[in-house]
């Protein structure tokens, strides 16, 4: 089992899109029982609280659900728990390796690093913008999602992409 982690600020907007882009691909390539995906916040602004209704509305217009989803916080476990610790920009990067325990500081990244092609590092934050804002969020995150699962390919040797 490979665990899958992508981290935001407050996970209501980017990581939990991130979790529903992720999941439908993993299911699309019937990798779903082979990878944990789950996404998390580095603060604690929004524990409990179901993602931002226009991240619902966009990922929905593009046949993706993430109202099931409720906002959590890192823990320590995490960092043991998942291969792939993905955060959305540099800020929240740097967040998590001021936390991660001792032996886990470079396993966090930034989601971007697996869409080399992409015009940004960092999947901007859409909380204060229009919905715009969301739908390029989502383009970016496909984008990084094929470049993540060629690299989990890659380490299940499956070659099946």
């Amino acid at each position: 089992m490979i665990g899958v982690l992508f981290v935001c600020m407050g996970n209501i907007c980017r990581s939990p899109t991130a979790e529903g882009v992720f999941v439908r691909r993993a299911r699309a390539e019937g990798l779903d029982r082979r990878l944990r995906i789950n996404s998390c916040a580095t603060h604690a602004y929004h524990i409990g609280r179901p993602p931002d209704a226009r991240a619902i509305a966009a990922a929905a217009a593009r046949g993706i659900d993430l109202s099931g989803q409720r906002a959590r916080q890192i823990a320590p476990a995490d960092f043991a728990a998942f291969d792939y610790l993905l955060a959305m920009d540099r800020d929240n990067l740097a967040d998590l390796r001021a936390r991660a325990p001792r032996g886990h500081e470079d396993k966090p990244r930034l989601l971007l690093d697996f869409a080399p092609e992409a015009p940004v590092r960092e999947v901007p934050d859409p909380y204060y913008g229009g919905p715009d804002g969301f739908s390029r969020v989502l383009d970016l995150i496909e984008a990084a999602s094929a470049g993540l699962m060629a690299d989990i390919h890659a380490r299940l040797g499956d070659g099946s992409l």
